[in-house]
């Protein structure tokens, strides 16, 4: 799936069935359901999980727990806007 077909899928009620944990995080984030996207970004302890974990703190504002699940998955803290954020999390894990 790539990005557009992605941000197509925001449109319907629920994800589709062939995403990641971590996708679904992404995609209920882009629903604006922060604590459904928290709840997939969870449900999965590996590397992507952690990554886009680290994500959803940053947009929280937790800067200190973002950082915390960066170290984890062993990635630089992100200095782009949320917005380009996610969209380069959605192009990589898609």
């Amino acid at each position: 799936m790539d990005v557009p077909s992605f941000k197509e899928s925001l449109t319907k009620p629920e994800p589709p069935q062939s995403l990641s944990f971590a996708l679904q995080a992404l995609w209920w984030d882009g629903k604006g359901n922060w604590d459904k996207a928290h709840e997939c970004a969870q449900a999965r302890d590996d590397q992507d999980g952690m990554r886009v974990h680290a994500y959803l703190h940053r947009k929280e504002g937790d800067q200190s727990n973002a950082e915390y699940w960066y170290r984890r998955c062993r990635a630089t803290p992100s200095t782009l806007s949320l917005a380009e954020e996610w969209e380069e999390l959605v192009r990589s894990l898609a």
